[in-house]
């Protein structure tokens, strides 16, 4: 079996799925591991320092793709002229983060090429499949550098600091959302001297919040908020407007807000409206974390920094890609151990009987497998 380690090349995309120090891993598989000159680059690992852990390093994506029974990709692969897709293998398997929802083409091409595909936002959230979530070790990157981004166009300090030309008191931080990232988010805001608050329409993550020593925002909750997966659900309106006015209550006092609130596979909840952003201080910021389903404030745009009302409001798109090392190598991390558990058995045939495998699969011999991406594509006229 031949893994292959593409160069990714969407713009702005620094990652690499696999880093040096888990080649040799992927090797106990009986495998030989190829890698492209570069792969590695954006993420400061050497082409050196793959060949040293045992890769073979091939000139180009044709010939990389020409060769691997198995890719594996951060991104999804390329649809347009030249493109990746064209170039894997009819009948190989890819594994990446491959955002089947918002890109029906390529489950199309996937399905076409009878290629085994396993999209890795839909591991199952179950504790034998903790180690490959990739969607919580990139979230635990961008709650943290979306703290020290907000640093960056706040112009006052974070900490309370005692001076001889007075007292200075700790910036007042309100994270919205506390799954990985707001969590993350809090205890770096924390580290940092900050005063931190945090809202979340599920009442468990009470404990969570204040164990990393911030305040829980409550507010009565009418109705059930969460999936049997443990993800944040749709609400009701009357749900949304109780939310609103628990928010809009801490943001006069609030100088900078972490959004992250997603709900999986859908647009993300308006949860900072234009009235709420003209209540904020000036010199406020808001760092909208879920621009990628559309942002959490109204006023956003995905992958910029726009001021209104002397608030600036930032929403990155993929910051994972901003620290590429430490998060190609967690990411590394958890594509390996989905990898060996793929291939366990001593035929390195797949067991689709197997949970994890299944439900991390897209689809293989061109049939679609995944039931929340079948839904997605009927909704829009495909069929597969």
């Amino acid at each position: 079996m031949k893994i292959g380690i593409p160069r990714e090349i969407a713009e702005g995309e620094t990652r690499v799925a696999i880093v040096p120090a888990m080649v040799s891993e992927l090797a106990t598989l009986d495998a030989e591991i190829l890698a492209e000159r570069g792969a590695g680059a954006g993420a400061s690992f050497s082409d050196e320092e793959f060949e040293k852990a045992g890769a073979k390093l091939v000139d180009s994506a044709p010939d990389l793709y020409g060769q691997a029974d198995v890719i594996l990709k951060v991104r999804p692969p390329s649809l347009n002229s030249g493109a990746e897709i064209d170039m894997i293998r009819d009948g190989s398997t890819l594994v990446g983060m491959l955002s089947p929802t918002t890109n029906t083409e390529l489950v199309e091409k996937l399905l076409a090429k009878k290629i085994t595909a396993f999209s890795m936002e839909f591991m199952p959230r179950i504790t034998r499949a903790q180690s490959m979530d990739v969607l919580s070790s990139m979230s635990t990157v961008a709650g943290y550098k979306a703290v020290l981004v907000a640093t960056q166009y706040f112009g006052k300090f974070f900490p309370l600091l005692m001076t001889a030309a007075g007292t200075i008191p700790p910036a007042g931080v309100f994270v919205l959302g506390a799954g990985v990232a707001g969590l993350q988010a809090i205890a770096t805001a924390k580290r940092l001297g900050g005063k931190v608050e945090a809202f979340d329409v599920r009442p468990a993550v009470k404990e969570q919040i204040e164990s990393l020593g911030a305040r829980f925002v409550e507010m009565e909750l009418p109705e059930d908020v969460e999936t049997d997966s443990g993800y944040a659900k749709e609400v009701s309106a009357e749900f949304i407007k109780k939310e609103l006015e628990a928010i809009g209550s801490r943001l006069p006092k609030t100088d900078i807000v972490i959004s992250t609130a997603q709900i999986f596979g859908k647009k993300a909840p308006i949860l900072l409206t234009e009235e709420m952003v003209k209540t904020m201080r000036p010199g406020s910021v808001i760092i909208d974390l879920a621009a990628e389903q559309g942002g959490n404030c109204e006023l956003s745009e995905p992958g910029k920094l726009v001021e209104k009302y002397g608030v600036s409001i930032y929403a990155p798109i993929n910051l994972a890609a901003t620290m590429p090392t430490h998060a190609s190598q967690m990411y590394s991390k958890n594509v390996t151990n989905f990898v060996k558990h793929l291939y366990q058995a001593e035929d390195r045939k797949l067991d689709f009987e197997d949970e994890i495998t299944r439900g991390a699969c897209l689809c293989s011999n061109g049939e679609l497998l995944n039931e929340y991406v079948k839904q997605s594509m009927s909704n829009v006229g495909v069929t597969s």
